[in-house]
This record gives C-alpha cells, sequence and structure tokens, in this order.
C-alpha cells in the first residue's frame, strides 16, 4: 500500500509539474513592441492576475505572422493590419482585435539635407530624399514599418530598389535606427521606439503628423484548428485581458521618462 501511495503522490506531482509547464504562451510581436519597453512594463500585471507566462519572441511583423502560421506561437502582437486580415481570412488566426496604435515618423541628420522639415505629405518628403539622393536606411524585413515604407515609395512612384543611397538593413527598429545614426541617414520609424532611445541618437524627428503615417496594433490568436497544439485558451486569457479596460489602462498608462505617452488604446 506504501508503494501504491507513493506511486498516486508521484503521479500527481508529475500531473501538477505539467500544468504549472502548460500556464504559459508564446507571443510572437514586433521589434516596435519590445524595444519601445511597452511589453516588459505590461506583461508582468497579466502573468500575475493569470498565473500566464508570457514568453515573447520580437520580430518583424512579417516573421511573427509566419511563426503563427507555422504554429510556433500561440497569439501574435503586430502592426500590419491588411497582413493580419488576409491571415486570418486564410484561416491561420482568430479572434483578431485592434489594439493601439502611435504612429510613424521620419527622422534623419539634424541638418536635415533633403530639406523635407516642414512638408505636409509624407510621399513629398520621400520624393525629397529620393532626388537629393541622401541615404536612407530601410528595415527591409518585411515588417510593418517596412510594409508601410514600401507603401509610401510605391505612392510616391518611386522605386528604391538597388539605388546607391537607399540600403537595406534587414534589422529591427532599434538596430536600424543606430545604423541610420552611424550613417547619418534618413529612416521611418515608429514613435514608440525613437522615443525610447532617441537620447542616445544623434538624429532628430523631421516629419510627422501625415494620416498614412497612424500605426495600427492589432493581436490574434493562432487558429487551434490548425494546430491543436497551441495553447488557445490560455492566448484567449492574454487578448481578452489586454483589449479589457484594465489591459487598455495598462497601456495607456505607459509613458516615457519624458512623460510621453507611447500608445494609444484603441480595443473596441
Amino acid at each position: 500500500m506504501k508503494k501504491f501511495a507513493k506511486l498516486i503522490t508521484m503521479i500527481a506531482l508529475f500531473a501538477t509539474g505539467m500544468q504549472a509547464e502548460e500556464k504559459s504562451i508564446i507571443l510572437a510581436t514586433t521589434t516596435s513592441v519590445e524595444n519601445s519597453g511597452l511589453l516588459s512594463y505590461i506583461l508582468p500585471t497579466f502573468e500575475e492576475k493569470t498565473g500566464i507566462k508570457v514568453k515573447v519572441v520580437a520580430r518583424g511583423t512579417g516573421a511573427a505572422i509566419e511563426m503563427g502560421k507555422r504554429g510556433d506561437a500561440d497569439a501574435v502582437f503586430v502592426h500590419a493590419k491588411d497582413l493580419e486580415l488576409k491571415a486570418v481570412e486564410e484561416g491561420y488566426f482568430v479572434n483578431r482585435h485592434d489594439v493601439c496604435y502611435n504612429d510613424f515618423i521620419i527622422v534623419g541628420p539634424k541638418n536635415d539635407p533633403a530639406k523635407i522639415k516642414g512638408l505636409n505629405e509624407a510621399t513629398e518628403a520621400f520624393k525629397k530624399i529620393a532626388n537629393s539622393k541622401n541615404l536612407f536606411i530601410s528595415r527591409g524585413d518585411n515588417s510593418g514599418t517596412h510594409v508601410k515604407e514600401l507603401q509610401i515609395w510605391n505612392l510616391a512612384e518611386i522605386d528604391p530598389k538597388n539605388q546607391k543611397w537607399y540600403l537595406e538593413a534587414g534589422q529591427g527598429m532599434e538596430k536600424t535606427l543606430r545604423i541610420a545614426n552611424e550613417k547619418q541617414a534618413y529612416t521611418l520609424t515608429d514613435r514608440g521606439t525613437w522615443l525610447a532611445i532617441r537620447d542616445e541618437l544623434d538624429l532628430t524627428m523631421l516629419f510627422e503628423g501625415d494620416t498614412i503615417l497612424v500605426n495600427q496594433y492589432g493581436v490574434m490568436a493562432v487558429n487551434p484548428e490548425k494546430y491543436e497544439h497551441v495553447k488557445y485558451d490560455e492566448a484567449m486569457q492574454f487578448i481578452n485581458w489586454i483589449i479589457s479596460e484594465e489591459g487598455q489602462a495598462a497601456i495607456g498608462s505607459f509613458k516615457d521618462k519624458y512623460g510621453n505617452q507611447l500608445f494609444i488604446p484603441n480595443a473596441k
């Protein structure tokens, strides 16, 4: 009987350990969310409330979505709404929600050699950069920022590929900003990452405000009908929390050291 009781205890402990191990999700997200510090600010509240550990994997938006499509993540939190909606339509994701937004800005050398400061349209700023042949650093990584940049080039009727003044970094937002800083070049960045590291850079913000530069973030769960192993229930707990009043308030209260609000919550 003692041996049997010991076996039962061991099985119970093993089951408890398995349950504890399962209380986690993999969140594939964009580097701009991670670099800005938003997740390290809001996730402890969610983890304490639910007991679910969030394992963050930061990639460009395109790569984050592909992770979800392969079943290598449980949820994604990214910023390329057209790509997100397409992936939902294809059946890879479910329960997509807008979460928050900020905007994209163009930063560059303080002497602004392309003279884009004071312009009203992002396409005009891109045209002036191209015409001046001043170096522009692209993320070049199929991220939400890269997708937006290519959209602006297309609207400006300019193909920057293979131009000497156009460099694809293939890096996340923070590293791209640092490359632009090193080379004293222009680049498109989300405002959150810029504000998080601007004190470390010898660049300045030169263009903002065009409606095309709105930067919407969304969250969605990997479809459990595609991949049975994904932790759909836990992913939905995260999604329901981040779009709840508590989650939205946490996002809204995230500010940089100067008191600037970095993301505007807008879940419905």
